[in-house]
């Protein structure tokens, strides 16, 4: 007689994806070894070992670490994408921003500073200053949903500069 064997199938961590519904809030930091969709609000730091999506009305009130992010809601806190960074037209970040590719566009909000390519000395989130400063400025490259690497960068933005069609101006 043969046993009925009822396990199901399990997937990798990897290939999990947790989601952070509208109206959900979680306090406390998260942390998971597949994705993560915010779609609500997160007050801590996000580590996700696969990638970070944050919707149009999602907030993380912390630092992010992970290797891809996409981010159209509002980031309190760092980023640090190991790979790549897509920052939608209504994204509004404050703090800084590391990652060795980036995507931007046009209608961006960033205030904080920005370091991109291949070189970027990528540094993790308890590493990062938090904030204190209210999001303001517009950064975009002058060409929506253009990627950005190092060798697009010339001349270093200091902390604190606001980026317009991809050339730094002092204050925000």
């Amino acid at each position: 007689m043969a046993k009925n064997d009822r396990r199901t199938p399990t997937a990798s961590p990897e290939a999990v994806i947790s989601i952070i519904g509208m109206g959900m809030t979680l306090t406390g930091d998260c942390e998971t070894d597949g994705a993560l969709r915010v779609e609500g609000t997160i007050t801590g730091n996000v580590r996700a070992g696969k990638a970070v999506v944050i919707g149009k009305n999602g907030l993380v009130d912390g630092n992010i670490y992970t290797q891809d992010a996409v981010i159209a809601g509002r980031v309190l806190g760092c980023v640090h994408a190991e790979s790549r960074l897509e920052l939608q037209s209504t994204s509004q970040i404050a703090g800084e921003i590391t990652a060795r590719r980036m995507q931007l566009e046009e209608g961006a909000t960033l205030h904080g500073q920005l370091t991109v390519g291949e070189d970027a000395e990528l540094r993790r989130p308890e590493d990062m200053s938090a904030p204190d400063f209210e999001a303001t400025g517009d950064v975009a490259d002058g060409v929506a949903g253009t990627e950005v690497g190092a060798e697009e960068l010339s001349g270093r933005p200091a902390p604190g500069d606001v980026i317009h069609g991809g050339e730094p101006t002092a204050g925000a």
